[in-house]
């Protein structure tokens, strides 16, 4: 609850609506999954690329923004808010 309360704003963004959305429980573990890959692919390109130029905090800034944002939808978002970032609309 305390999760959910903190990051409402982003959340928001995903949960609002009221168009009928198609939901299915592997939505939730995909992402979950892409999430977990992301963060651990950006987590490899910034301890890899240390003392390098700084070019490489690019990757590390989308790969590791886009693992968040899936682990933060996947684990507390609602289903809307899955079901929107796959684009699953009936």
């Amino acid at each position: 609850m305390l999760l959910r309360t903190l990051f409402s704003p982003i959340l928001n963004r995903f949960e609002t609506g009221t168009s009928p959305f198609v939901y299915k429980p592997s939505h939730r573990k995909i992402l979950v999954f892409m999430g977990c890959l992301f963060s651990t692919l950006a987590g490899l390109v910034l301890f890899f690329a240390q003392g390098k130029d700084l070019g490489y905090l690019l990757p590390v800034l989308i790969f590791g923004g886009g693992g968040l944002l899936s682990l933060l939808i996947g684990f507390i978002g609602s289903d809307r808010a899955v079901a929107k970032v796959w684009g699953s609309r009936k």
